[in-house]
């Protein structure tokens, strides 16, 4: 037999190599993959809603007649106590009251006076119950929920003092602004005083002239007691609890602060989203626990995101939401093994937007692919990025 000459040879070898990449060209190729670790660290499961501060108790001084209101000097952010003039006021040039009105506003006075010892009574009495609980708090012998509902009360009745002092404040400034038709008269003017000591947040008549009765005339509150009110989706609603805490992130200052829910209104309102969604919203209010100093830049209106702690947990054993899929109503996903993928089915607990917890399936460490398409299959090599 003749053997081939190098010729022959160098063409059967090229043969060969173009054979066997040619089959090499059609042998599945190890695919391109994302991959993450199952990890073991903390957990929370939040709901996050933007909100405003607002002062706890807004106090609005109003004209109490039609009369004749003086320039005022205050601007919006003066600091102003409890006791100081705000408003003066003087009489129209015709008679603000005539015999009838007179006996009315007398009646105005007599009835606010009731008010305001009735008002000072409930005011002491919460003042003895709250100490009273925080005693028993230090003993032991009362919880902390008793103690957050009489300190609620002690504010409450504080709140219907103040509002009692203003109440008669204007009777009398109705009355002293009048003048009865026989000629007798009483003062010339009057002075609105402010109930509490606290800022000026709004001016809602500056210059002098002419209001009506029940005019307002500017706004005062204490901006060092504020709450935030954050308006939530009515299915959030239903999982946010008094006591719940909240963290406020996106103030404006250094670092997050601490908040805890102290009410749930029960009362939901419609509203429609800037995509045009109608949405039942609820409003929600929470309490400032950071220190004063740390936010004591702070004013009402300003805006702040709410993060309520729904639930949360250390050592917690937890996949990225983006590597779980369903199959038969059940969660699952791919573990590279091998450099091959293989589905595994999982049970998970609580989400968050981007981890869940796992119950069962997986193991600290284990690799998963996240966002697989539907190209992976099971077996299917895989080569992570």
């Amino acid at each position: 037999m003749k053997k081939p000459t190098r010729r022959q040879i160098i063409l059967i070898v090229i043969g060969l190599l173009i054979v066997v990449a040619i089959v090499y060209s059609f042998l599945p190729k190890a695919m391109s993959v994302q991959t993450a670790t199952v990890t073991v660290d903390s957990l929370q499961v939040t709901i996050e809603e933007e909100g405003k501060t607002h002062v706890k108790d807004l106090y609005t001084i109003s004209a109490p007649v039609a009369a004749t209101v003086r320039r005022t000097d205050l601007e919006e952010g003066d600091s102003v106590a409890a006791g100081e003039t705000l408003v003066q006021l003087e009489p129209p040039r015709s008679t603000i009251l005539d015999p009838r009105s007179w006996a009315e506003a007398q009646a105005r006075v007599e009835a606010s006076e009731a008010s305001l010892k009735e008002a000072e009574v409930r005011a002491e009495q919460a003042q003895k119950q709250r100490k009273r609980v925080e005693r028993l708090a230090e003993e032991g012998s009362a919880t902390e929920r008793q103690l957050e509902q009489v300190r609620t009360e002690a504010r409450r009745a504080i709140a219907a003092l103040n509002a009692a002092r203003a109440e008669l404040a204007a009777a009398r400034a109705a009355l002293n602004l009048g003048v009865g038709e026989s000629g007798s008269s009483q003062s010339a003017g009057y002075e609105l005083q402010a109930p509490v000591s606290g800022r000026v947040l709004t001016i809602h008549h500056k210059s002098a002239g002419y209001v009506n009765a029940g005019k307002p005339l500017l706004s005062i509150g204490n901006t060092d007691s504020l709450e935030i009110r954050v308006e939530v989706l009515s299915e959030d609603a239903v999982r946010i609890a008094s006591g719940m805490r909240v963290v406020l992130e996106q103030w404006g200052g250094e670092g997050p602060l601490e908040a805890s829910v102290i009410r749930v209104e029960r009362q939901g309102k419609e509203e429609v989203s800037a995509l045009g969604v109608e949405e039942q919203r609820v409003q929600v209010i929470a309490e400032l626990k950071s220190p004063l100093q740390k936010w004591n830049q702070l004013g009402t209106g300003y805006r702040v995101l709410a993060k309520f702690i729904i639930w949360q947990k250390d050592d917690v054993l937890q996949v990225p939401t983006s590597a779980l899929f369903r199959i038969d109503q059940n969660w699952a996903v791919f573990i590279v093994k091998d450099g091959e993928a293989h589905r595994q089915r999982v049970k998970i607990g609580r989400q968050t937007g981007l981890s869940a917890q796992v119950l069962k399936g997986l193991s600290e460490g284990d690799e998963v692919i996240v966002h697989p398409g539907s190209d992976i299959e099971e077996g299917v090599e895989v080569e992570a990025q």
